[in-house]
């Protein structure tokens, strides 16, 4: 009898994906597809890169210190601004260790003949951030330096537009989800209020940056350093993001073009829930 199932079992055709022979669209996808596209799309600043990235953190309660608790399965959305929360992305040193053994056997084993995807690229960069304050304006101005030449690699003022957070219950941590625009200024004139040395490992993938960073931050040259740990994926190309954004279920471009944009959403999404399903605890 058990024979007979089996056989019947391995005879029986490909099951069709639902009962229209289709897909039903991923609603978590979706969702983050429509909060990014919403986000580029009404922006007031036309000028400068739109920056979308994702950093893994923890969520915790503002008043308790506690991480967040809802009585959910999976990793869930939540609504902007409805719970009293903040986003701590500072991991330990332990777990940036973990990280970065992680992305450098993944960056080696890439390389070999046989690996499912195309190759990581690696980069070790020293750069040194200086901030201003520039007329009482709330946005700061940035002055990016190589530490080791003393080049101006980028001076921008940097733009939020929004974020939204994500709850991981059965993870060791959260992420966040962050668009911004950084529109490039003049070079500042007065002291700065913050330096912050970068130590930063830079792995590119595709249309992802994956970056690694240890953050050292001064306030004065006299006080005490705070060192901080972070981990934090983005889209490389601004310029072909809007592109896609452009043409997001346009029905007068081919279907590749239309549902371009989503599709970067979907590998977007996918490499930060590989981060976090990684991270093995020691957030601080």
């Amino acid at each position: 009898m058990n024979g007979n199932g089996d056989a019947h079992a391995h005879n029986l055709p490909p099951l069709s994906l639902s009962i229209l022979g289709v897909e039903p669209l991923d609603e978590f996808i979706r969702e983050v597809a429509d909060f990014v596209h919403h986000m580029i799309t009404t922006r007031n600043e036309r000028v400068g890169n739109v920056e979308v990235e994702a950093k893994i953190g923890v969520l915790r309660d503002k008043t308790s210190g506690q991480r967040l608790q809802f009585p959910v399965l999976v990793e869930t959305i939540l609504t902007p601004d409805a719970i009293d929360s903040r986003f701590e992305s500072n991991m330990s040193p332990i777990q940036h260790k973990h990280f970065n053994q992680l992305l450098n056997n993944l960056e080696a084993t890439s390389r070999q003949q046989g690996h499912p995807s195309s190759p990581l690229q690696y980069t070790h960069l020293y750069l040194v951030d200086s901030f201003y304050n520039q007329d009482g304006s709330r946005d700061k101005i940035r002055v990016t330096r190589n530490e080791k030449t003393g080049e101006v690699v980028a001076c921008m003022r940097k733009v939020r537009l929004g974020s939204i957070d994500i709850y991981s219950p059965k993870r060791a941590a959260d992420w966040r989800i962050s668009v911004n625009v950084e529109v490039p200024v003049p070079p500042p004139i007065g002291t700065a209020t913050l330096t912050r040395r970068k130590d930063r490992l830079s792995y590119s993938h595709e249309e992802f940056t994956i970056d690694l960073t240890q953050v050292t931050s001064q306030t004065s040259p006299n006080s005490k350093p705070e060192i901080l740990h972070e981990l934090e994926l983005e889209f490389t190309r601004s310029d072909y993001l809007l592109a896609s954004a452009s043409k997001r279920g346009d029905p007068n471009v081919p279907e590749p073009e239309r549902s371009a944009f989503d599709e970067l959403i979907r590998a977007f999404v996918n490499n930060a829930r590989i981060l976090v399903r990684n991270a093995d605890g020691g957030w601080q």
